[in-house]
C-alpha cells in the first residue's frame, strides 16, 4: 500500500471524539512501553535483568567494478544474429556455461536469427551457434557453439541471497559493437519487478515478471550478459533497460535482469530434453502464418498471413481462417496454438481444425518446416 494518509469520511466519526482519541493513544502508549518502545516482547527466558548486547554486522565490502570485471569478462561472449525477414539482426551477450560451449543468453537476442556468430571474450575466437532451446516467456535461450572446448566458464551463484541496495555489476557488449564489453556498477532496487520490454529488432512486445531492476544505465547489447555481485558470480541475465530519461525528470536509468536461478532452471528443461508449453528444445517448428487472437475472444487463432511457400500456405490455409485445434486439442488464442507447436518438431505432421469463409469447417493435415526461434 502506498504511504499516503486517508481522510476519515464525516459517518466514520465518533462522536466526542477527542476524548476517545486521547482513551486510544493513552493505551497505545501503555502497550508501547510494555512492549519496549519496539514492538517486541520481552525475554523472559534468561530468568535475569541482564539483556543480551545486540549482534553487530560488518557492513559489506564495497564492490570492486575493475576487480568483478576482470573475473567474468573472459566467461562472456559477443553474439551476433542475422536474418532474411528483418535485415541484420540484434547483436548481444552470453555467458558461457561448459568448457565445450553451451552459453546462456537472452531470448530475444536469438529469436528469428537464421544465422548465430559468438565470438568467445576469453580466446577470441569466432563460433557459429545453433540454439538448443529456448523460453521466450523467461526470455532465457541455451546456445551450442561448434568445435568449441576449453573455454573459460562463469561462476555461476544463486539470486536467492540476494538483497535491496546490493551492489552488481551489470557486464555485456553494450551497443552490440563487440570488442571488450562494457561494465556499469549499480544497486538493486527491485527484486521482483515486472515489466513490458520492447524488441528493437522487430518491434515486438512482452510482460516480464520476476525481473531484478538495477540503478545502472544497462544499453542496448548488454542482454544476455552478466549481472555478477562482489565475488564475480553471476547472479542475473541482463534483459533489459530503461533507457537514459530525459535530464529534467529527476530519474535514473535503470536495467533489468532475469534471476539466475530462473534462468538455469530453463537450462536444466532444455538439457533434460523434455519441452513443454513454455520451453522449447531443439529446432524450431513452424507453420510459416501470422496470428492474432481471433473474435469473439477464446475461439481461436486468426491466421492475419500466411507466407507464401511455407507449410500452412501450401496446404490450403489463407488469410481470414481461423485454427481451433491441432490434433484435436483446442486453440483458443494465438499463445495456445504456439504453445502447442512449441511441443512439435520440424517435419512432424499435425492436423489443424479450420474454420474458413461461411463458417465452413475442414481439417487440415500440415507437414511442419524448420524456423527460426520464435
Amino acid at each position: 500500500m502506498d504511504d499516503e494518509w486517508h481522510r476519515v469520511p464525516e459517518r466514520d466519526r465518533v462522536p466526542g471524539g477527542g476524548r476517545a482519541l486521547a482513551l486510544v493513544v493513552a493505551a497505545l502508549l501503555a502497550v508501547a512501553a510494555f512492549l519496549g518502545f519496539r514492538g517486541e516482547l520481552p525475554d523472559w527466558s534468561s530468568g535475569g535483568t541482564d539483556t543480551a548486547a545486540p549482534a553487530i554486522y560488518e557492513p559489506a565490502p564495497p564492490l570492486d567494478p575493475v576487480a568483478v570485471a576482470h573475473i567474468v569478462e573472459p566467461a562472456l561472449v559477443n553474439i551476433s544474429t542475422s536474418s532474411r525477414a528483418f535485415g541484420v539482426g540484434a547483436a548481444g551477450s552470453g555467458i558461457v556455461l561448459t568448457t565445450d560451449g553451451q552459453v546462456l543468453t537472452s531470448h530475444h537476442v536469438v529469436k528469428g536469427a537464421e544465422t548465430v556468430t559468438v565470438t568467445d571474450i576469453g580466446n577470441g575466437l569466432v563460433y557459429d551457434a545453433t540454439v538448443l532451446g529456448y523460453d521466450s516467456g523467461a526470455d532465457i535461450a541455451l546456445l551450442e557453439l561448434g568445435n568449441a572446448a576449453d573455454l573459460v566458464i562463469a561462476n555461476i551463484g544463486s539470486s536467492s541471497n540476494l538483497r535491496m541496495r546490493e551492489e552488481v555489476l551489470a557486464i555485456g557488449n553494450a551497443g552490440g559493437t563487440g570488442g571488450p564489453p562494457t561494465a556499469i556498477a549499480g544497486t538493486i532496487t527491485n527484486l521482483n519487478s515486472t515489466i513490458v520490454a520492447l524488441n528493437s529488432a522487430d518491434l515486438s512486445r512482452k510482460a516480464l515478471s520476476g525481473m531484478l531492476e538495477v540503478a545502472a544505465a544497462v544499453s542496448s547489447g548488454q542482454s544476455g550478459g552478466a549481472l555478477a555481485d562482489r565475488n564475480g558470480a553471476v547472479v542475473g541475465v541482463i534483459t533489459a533497460a530503461s533507457g537514459e530519461p530525459p535530464p529534467d525528470v529527476g530519474r535514473t536509468a535503470n536495467g533489468y535482469a532475469v534471476p539466475i536461478d530462473t534462468a538455469m532452471g530453463v537450462v536444466q528443461q532444455i538439457r533434460s530434453g523434455t519441452p513443454t508449453d513454455t520451453v522449447h528444445i531443439g529446432p524450431t517448428a513452424t507453420l510459416g502464418v501470422l496470428i492474432s487472437n481471433a473474435e469473439p475472444a477464446g475461439t481461436g487463432a486468426r491466421v492475419d498471413v500466411a507466407i507464401y511457400g511455407m507449410p500452412a500456405y501450401t496446404a490450403g490455409i489463407v488469410a481470414g481462417d481461423v485454427i481451433t485445434a491441432i490434433d484435436g486439442r483446442a486453440v483458443t488464442t494465438a499463445q495456445s496454438l504456439r504453445a502447442a507447436l512449441n511441443t512439435r518438431r520440424p517435419n512432424d505432421t499435425v492436423g489443424l481444425a479450420v474454420t474458413g469463409a461461411g463458417h465452413a469447417q475442414r481439417t487440415v493435415p500440415v507437414v511442419l518446416t524448420v524456423g527460426p526461434p520464435n
